[in-house]
C-alpha cells in the first residue's frame, strides 16, 4: 500500500510541475490573448464609425492582426486606433484591405 501512495505522489508531483512549466510568467497566455481578441471585436462592433462585419481580429502575445475588408482608408485607420485604444494590446498589425 505504501508503494501505491508512493506512486501515487510521484504522478502528482509531476502532473504540478508540467502545470508549472506551461505557466507563462512574462508573457501572455493563450487566455490572455484571447480575452484581447474578444475586447477588440466587441470595440471595432460598438464603434458607430465602423459597421463592418469583414474584420478578422487574431491576437498573438499581445500583438492584434486585423484581417479583411473595410470600404476606406479612412476606416482602415479607424480600425487600428480602435484596436490600439484596448486593454491588454501591445501593437496593432493591420492586414485590412479597401475595397
Amino acid at each position: 500500500m505504501s508503494k501505491l501512495k508512493h506512486h501515487f505522489a510521484l504522478v502528482i508531483a509531476a502532473a504540478l510541475l508540467g502545470l508549472a512549466g506551461c505557466a507563462s510568467p512574462g508573457g501572455t497566455s493563450f487566455f490572455d490573448d484571447a480575452a484581447v481578441t474578444a475586447r477588440v471585436k466587441k470595440a471595432i462592433y460598438n464603434e458607430p464609425s465602423l459597421k463592418v462585419m469583414a474584420v478578422g481580429v487574431a491576437t498573438e502575445d499581445g500583438v492584434v492582426s486585423l484581417t479583411g475588408t473595410v470600404k476606406s482608408k479612412a476606416e482602415r485607420s479607424k480600425a487600428t486606433a480602435v484596436a490600439a485604444k484596448v486593454e491588454g494590446v501591445k501593437k496593432v498589425k493591420n492586414d485590412l484591405k479597401v475595397e
